[in-house]
C-alpha cells in the first residue's frame, strides 16, 4: 500500500527542483500526447522548445520572447503578490482587457493629435482601468466577505463582453468599412508603443515588466509590506497578532496585480495587438497563473518561468504551422505544465509511504 505522510518540514531541495521536473515530465507527456495525434514526438518538442531559439528562423524569432514574455511576467508578478499573502485573484484576465480598452480609449480620443503626452496619459489611464477593475472583487470582499475567486473569474466574462461592445460601438473605427475593431494604434505615432531598439522587441511593456520584477524584489525582501505578505500568507493567525491590517492588505494586493493586468493590457493593445479588437484577449491573464507558480511566486523566478511560457507560445504557433498540430493540444501542453508543478508539489510536504497491505 501506498500512502502520503506529511514531512516535518517542506523539503526545500524538492521545492527548487519541482519546477525543473515538471517540465520534464511535461515534455514526455506532451510528447505522448503529440504521439496520439499521430505526430512524431521528439520533433514536436524540437519544434516548441528548439527552433525558436537555434532554428532557422531563430533570428526572427528570439525577439519575440520579450514580445510575448513581457505582459506575462507583468500580470503575474502582480498575482504573485496576492497569492503570497493567500489572496487569489484569478480574474486578471479581464484587468488586463478593461486596462487595454482604458488605454487605448483614452489614445482616440486624442486621435489625430500628437503629443508625447498621449502616451503617458494612456499608461495611466492602462493601469488605473485594471485596477478599478480588480477593485471591484476587493471592496465586495472587504465589505461583505465574497470570494474573490469566484467575483474576479466571473468578472472576465464580462471583460469580454465589454471587449466586444466597444470593438463594435464607441471604438469602432470610423474608416474601418464597417469591420469590428478600432483604428490601428501602431498608425498612430503618439500612442504607438513602438519597439525601443528596431528588431530587437523590446518596447516600454518590456522595460515596465523589468521594473516589476525589481521593484517585487524589493518589496518582498526590504519592505515591512513584503514582511506582512509573507506573514499573511505562511502564518495568518501570527499575522494578526502581530497587527497586520487584512483589509489594506487585500486592497493592495488586489489593487497592484489589477493595475499591473492593466499595464500589461495597454502595453500589448498599444504595441504587438495594434488594436481593440474582439479577439483581442490572447489568454494572457491564465496563462500568468501558471508563471507565477512555477516561478516559485519568486520575481527572478517568474521573469525566468515568463520566458519559458513565451517560448512555449512561439514553439506552438511554429508546430501549428509546419506540423499542423492543433491549438487546442498546444493548450493543453501549457496546462500540463501546471497540472504537473502542483501534483509535484505535493511531494514537497508531504512522502509517499509504502507499507504492506493490512498494515496500519
Amino acid at each position: 500500500m501506498i500512502r502520503l505522510e506529511k514531512r516535518p518540514q517542506p523539503s526545500k531541495t524538492l521545492s527548487l527542483a519541482t519546477p525543473l521536473i515538471a517540465v520534464v515530465v511535461t515534455m514526455i507527456a506532451g510528447g505522448l500526447l503529440f504521439a496520439t495525434l499521430g505526430k512524431n514526438p521528439f520533433e514536436a518538442i524540437r519544434t516548441i522548445f528548439w527552433d525558436p531559439l537555434f532554428g532557422e528562423y531563430a533570428f526572427y524569432y528570439r525577439p519575440q520572447l520579450l514580445v510575448k514574455g513581457a505582459p506575462l511576467v507583468l500580470i503575474a508578478i502582480g498575482l504573485s503578490l496576492g497569492f503570497r499573502a493567500g489572496i487569489w485573484n484569478i480574474g486578471a484576465e479581464g484587468q488586463y482587457i478593461v486596462g487595454a480598452i482604458c488605454g487605448a480609449g483614452v489614445g482616440l480620443a486624442f486621435y489625430p493629435m500628437e503629443s508625447f503626452l498621449i502616451f503617458p496619459l494612456m499608461v495611466l489611464a492602462g493601469a488605473l482601468g485594471g485596477w478599478a477593475w480588480a477593485m471591484i472583487p476587493a471592496l465586495l470582499k472587504v465589505k461583505f466577505g465574497t470570494n474573490e475567486i469566484l467575483v474576479s473569474l466571473m468578472l472576465v466574462y464580462v471583460a469580454e463582453q465589454l471587449l466586444a461592445s466597444m470593438s463594435l460601438g464607441l471604438l469602432k473605427n470610423p474608416q474601418g468599412f464597417g469591420f469590428p475593431g478600432s483604428r490601428n494604434l501602431q498608425d498612430y505615432a503618439s500612442a504607438h508603443n513602438a519597439e525601443l531598439i528596431t528588431g530587437s522587441g523590446m518596447h516600454w511593456g518590456v522595460v515596465a515588466a523589468f521594473i516589476a520584477v525589481i521593484l517585487a524584489y524589493v518589496l518582498l525582501n526590504k519592505h515591512i509590506l513584503g514582511f506582512n505578505i509573507r506573514l499573511s500568507g505562511e502564518a495568518p493567525r501570527a499575522a494578526r497578532f502581530a497587527g497586520v491590517n487584512p483589509t489594506r492588505l487585500i486592497l493592495f494586493c488586489l489593487g497592484a496585480s489589477g493595475a499591473l493586468a492593466g499595464l500589461a493590457g495597454l502595453f500589448e493593445v498599444s504595441g504587438p495587438s495594434g488594436q481593440v479588437s474582439i479577439d483581442f484577449n490572447a489568454g494572457y491573464g491564465f496563462t500568468a497563473i501558471i508563471v507565477a507558480f512555477l516561478g516559485r511566486l519568486h520575481p527572478v523566478g517568474i521573469m525566468l518561468a515568463g520566458l519559458l511560457m513565451a517560448l512555449t507560445y512561439i514553439g506552438g504557433d511554429i508546430a501549428e504551422s509546419n506540423l499542423q498540430l492543433p491549438a487546442a493540444a498546444i493548450q493543453v501542453f501549457q496546462g500540463m505544465l501546471l497540472f504537473f508543478l502542483l501534483a509535484l508539489d505535493l511531494l514537497t510536504n508531504y512522502r509517499l509511504k509504502f507499507a504492506s497491505k493490512g498494515v496500519a
